[in-house]
């Protein structure tokens, strides 16, 4: 996808953005549609922290998807960063057309230039098809995650 760009979300990005993250099953029940508060300070957060990078897909001027990376110091694995990648989403009219390969690649391509020894995500167990996805693009089922909604 050539006339796909994908770069850092700004400000301006924010309504695109929430309205990928409610364009789905899981999403509507979650997110709201416009921007708040909450959306505001999340945003803010996200760019002054030098290893979080919420990432956007541009087409002709307009958002197609988006994801969030953030990299994680840590011990294990003498020392090494990992990547967490987050939040994907393709805007439905775009799916299956090979745009979420191409962001989740380039995600791992950024990862593997900052030397990070690992790549890592969560996906809801209802999400058959992302799972498959994922699986396809090399990642293993290797351990069962689990989270405690506060």
């Amino acid at each position: 996808m050539t006339d796909v760009i994908f770069r850092e979300a700004v400000r301006a990005d924010l309504p695109g953005i929430i309205a990928l993250l409610a364009d789905d099953v899981l999403g509507k029940a979650r997110d709201f549609t416009t921007v708040d508060e909450a959306y505001e300070k999340a945003f803010a957060d996200i760019s002054a922290d030098p290893r979080n990078h919420l990432v956007v897909a541009e087409q002709n001027g307009e958002l197609v998807g988006c994801l969030q990376i953030t990299y994680i110091p840590g011990l294990g694995r003498h020392g090494s960063e990992r990547s967490l990648i987050e939040s994907v989403r393709i805007r439905s009219d775009r799916r299956g057309q090979g745009l979420g390969r191409d962001l989740v690649t380039w995600a791992i391509d950024q990862a593997r230039e900052r030397g990070c020894a690992l790549v890592q995500l969560t996906t809801d167990k209802t999400r058959e098809d992302a799972h498959r996805f994922y699986l396809g693009l090399g990642f293993v089922a290797s351990h069962e995650g689990m989270k405690l909604a506060l």
